[in-house]
């Protein structure tokens, strides 16, 4: 069940949000359960746009960018509590990411997703098969 909002929702772009409070969100979620406290810091300081949705001072929905800012940007980490979806903001978050004002001149945007049919419905297409991962293992990053 939706939990019920205690204030409006609020949008910020802040970079200096709490890694602790994010790491509550990722921690919801399979793809990013297991990510800790030191490494969710290092990505914010490396992060080009943040978008973080709030209820009161409650972190309940992020989204960040990598980007040149003129010719491609990353989504990634678009999130939202679980006891706020359903509701828009994770659309609401791609969309102020894709409408940013820093962002404006990008021609195109790229995101890697499990969940493909959320950012159909908001224009994005895989008509463009042509990403490739190549995975570090989890000892050879810590070495």
């Amino acid at each position: 069940m939706p939990a019920t909002l205690k204030t409006a929702v609020t949008f910020s772009e802040k970079k200096e949000v709490e890694a602790s409070q994010l790491l509550k969100l990722f921690h919801q979620a399979p793809w990013a359960k297991d990510r800790t406290l030191e490494d969710a810091k290092e990505m914010l300081r490396q992060t080009d746009v943040a978008l973080c949705a709030w209820d009161g001072d409650q972190l309940i929905g992020f989204g960040r960018v990598l980007t040149d800012f003129t010719y491609r940007a990353t989504i990634w980490d678009v999130i939202v509590d679980k006891a706020y979806q359903k509701q828009g903001l994770g659309t609401e978050i791609v969309q102020r990411i894709l409408n940013h004002p820093r962002l404006k001149r990008v021609e195109l945007f790229w995101l890697c997703t499990r969940r493909p049919g959320f950012y159909a419905k908001l224009g994005f297409s895989a008509k463009e098969q042509t990403g490739m991962v190549w995975t570090r293992s989890r000892q050879a990053r810590q070495e």
